[in-house]
C-alpha cells in the first residue's frame, strides 16, 4: 500500500535568504544583517528577536493610521470570506462604487470619477495614459509630449520612470519613452535651508515650463506630473506660489496638470490631499499607500469631469477606456480602503496631522547644529535631514544610519542617499515625537 504519510527532509537546509531578490535594497549587505520583522501595532514594529521598533517612516509613507488595526484586518478577513476575488472588466462589486464614492468626496469638487489600479507606479502610468489618450477623442493627437521634473518620484513603470527625476532610477533602462522632458527641482538650498513648511524662495522654478512650452510648442505637451510635495528624494517641500503658477501656466497653454499624490495623500500634510492644502485644482491626482493603510495593495487616478465626460461617447456598449489591472478595485483592496477611511474619518487623523506640525517641525530643527548635518525640511508630519556625504563614498553615511537605527537605536527611518526622512504614522503623540528625535540625535552623532 502507498505510505502517504509525511516525509522528513533528507536535508535541512536553512533559510539563507539566497532566494529573495529584494527590491530597493543593498542585498548582499541586507543579508549580512538583515533588518527582519515579525509583527507590528500602532506605533511599533516587532523584530524577529522580539524588540519593538518605534516607526518613524509609515512603514514606507503607507500607514497613516499605525500598525495593526483591528478594523481593517477584520474587513479584510470579512471579504475574503464573502467573495476573494471578482473580475474588473465587465463586472463589479458594491463597495468598489462605495470606495470610489467617498474617495471623490474628499477630493477637491470636480475631481469625480476614480480609476483604481494596484499601486502608486500603475497609478502614474495609468494617469499619463488617460492624458494622451484624453488629447486624441479630443481631436489634439499632436499633444503627446509628457513633463516630469527633476528629482520627481513616480513608480518604476517605463511611464513613470520616463517622467521621473532620479538619475539613479532612470540611468539602467536606456531610453524609457520618447518624447518626454522635464522642468527643473524647487531646492535651493543656499536660499532654503532649514525652512518650516514652505520656503518662501522658488515659486519662479515653475516658469521654466514656459521654456519648454516656447521649445516643444504648445500643441505637444499632454501632460506635466509632479508631486506636490518631492518625498522619495528626501522631502522637499514646494516654495510657496509655486504650484499656483504650474496651474496658471498649464491652463494658459491647454496642458494636463497631474498632481502625484501617492505619499501626500491621505493626511500627510494634514488634508486628504495637498491639493487642498495648497488650494489648487489640477486635472488628475494619483494615490496609493494611504487609501488602504498599506494592508492591501490599491492605487488609482481621480479624474475631473471634463476628462471623464470626453470619453462617454460612442456606442454605448463598446469599452471607453482599453486600459485596466486583473486586481483593480480587488475585494480585499476595497474593505481595507473602506475600513481605513473610516479610522481617518472617526479618529480625526487629519486635523490630528495639522495640530502635530508646528510641534513636529520644532522637534526635528532641534537637531539643526548636530554633526553634518547641512538642512533640514519639515512639512505637515514629514521631515528630511540632509546629512553631508563622506568625501570617499557617497550615501555610505545614510546606509550607516539606517543600520544604526534599526541594530543599535530601535528606530525605522526612511533613507534617500544621505538624506533620512522621517514619516511616521499620524497617530504619533508628542511623547513620541520627542523620543523618535532623541534617537535620530543619537544616529546622527554615531555616524559622524
Amino acid at each position: 500500500m502507498l505510505d502517504k504519510s509525511p516525509k522528513a527532509p533528507a536535508v535541512n537546509v536553512p533559510n539563507d535568504l539566497a532566494a529573495h531578490w529584494m527590491p530597493f535594497t543593498a542585498n548582499r549587505a541586507f543579508k549580512k544583517a538583515p533588518r527582519l520583522l515579525a509583527g507590528a501595532k500602532d506605533m511599533h514594529y516587532i523584530t524577529v528577536d522580539g524588540r519593538n521598533i518605534i516607526d518613524a517612516a509609515s512603514g514606507m509613507w503607507c500607514t497613516n493610521a499605525g500598525h495593526g488595526r483591528s478594523q481593517i484586518s477584520e474587513a479584510i478577513s470579512k471579504s475574503a470570506a464573502a467573495i476573494d476575488y471578482a473580475p474588473p472588466f465587465q463586472f463589479g462589486i458594491p463597495q468598489a462604487f462605495e470606495l470610489a464614492s467617498r474617495i471623490a468626496d474628499l477630493a477637491p469638487a470636480g475631481l469625480d470619477h476614480v480609476f483604481f489600479c494596484n499601486s502608486g507606479s500603475e497609478a502614474a502610468d495609468t494617469a499619463l495614459k488617460i492624458a494622451l489618450a484624453y488629447h486624441q477623442i479630443n481631436g489634439q493627437g499632436t499633444r503627446t509630449r509628457l513633463i516630469g521634473r527633476e528629482r520627481g518620484y513616480h513608480g518604476v513603470g517605463f511611464g513613470g520612470t520616463a517622467v521621473g527625476g532620479i538619475v539613479n532610477n532612470r540611468k539602467m533602462y536606456g531610453t524609457l519613452l520618447a518624447g518626454v522632458d522635464h522642468i527643473p527641482h524647487t531646492y535651493d538650498r543656499e536660499k532654503q535651508a532649514f525652512t518650516k513648511g514652505e520656503p518662501e524662495y522658488g515659486a519662479h522654478f515653475a516658469d521654466e515650463l514656459e521654456r519648454l512650452v516656447n521649445l516643444h510648442g504648445a500643441t505637444t505637451m499632454a501632460a506635466v506630473i509632479v508631486e506636490p510635495m518631492a518625498g522619495s528624494t528626501g522631502v522637499l517641500p514646494p516654495p510657496k506660489g509655486y504650484l499656483k503658477r504650474l496651474r496658471e501656466i498649464t491652463q494658459k497653454h491647454g496642458i494636463l496638470l497631474i498632481f502625484d499624490e501617492v505619499i501626500t495623500g491621505y493626511g500627510r500634510l494634514g488634508y486628504a490631499f495637498a491639493a487642498e492644502r495648497y488650494g489648487v485644482l489640477p486635472d488628475m491626482i494619483t494615490f496609493a499607500k494611504g487609501i488602504t493603510n498599506g494592508a492591501a495593495p490599491m492605487g488609482g487616478v481621480i479624474v475631473r469631469d471634463t476628462i471623464h465626460d470626453a470619453f462617454m461617447t460612442g456606442p454605448e456598449h463598446m469599452v471607453e477606456l482599453t486600459h485596466g489591472y486583473t486586481y483593480s478595485a480587488h475585494p480585499l483592496a476595497c474593505a481595507a480602503g473602506l475600513a481605513t477611511l473610516d479610522i481617518y474619518r472617526d479618529e480625526k487623523l487629519f486635523e490630528r496631522a495639522r495640530a502635530l506640525e508646528p510641534k513636529f517641525a520644532d522637534a526635528v530643527m532641534s537637531l539643526k547644529g548636530q554633526p553634518n548635518v547641512v538642512d533640514i525640511r519639515t512639512v505637515g508630519l514629514t521631515a528630511g535631514i540632509d546629512l553631508a556625504p563622506r568625501a570617499d563614498a557617497v550615501g555610505k553615511r545614510g546606509f550607516d544610519a539606517l543600520n544604526s537605527a534599526f541594530h543599535d537605536n530601535d528606530l525605522m527611518l526612511r533613507i534617500a542617499g544621505d538624506s533620512l526622512c522621517l514619516t511616521p504614522p499620524l497617530i504619533i503623540s508628542e511623547e513620541q515625537i520627542g523620543e523618535i528625535v532623541d534617537k535620530v540625535g543619537k544616529i546622527i552623532r554615531a555616524v559622524a
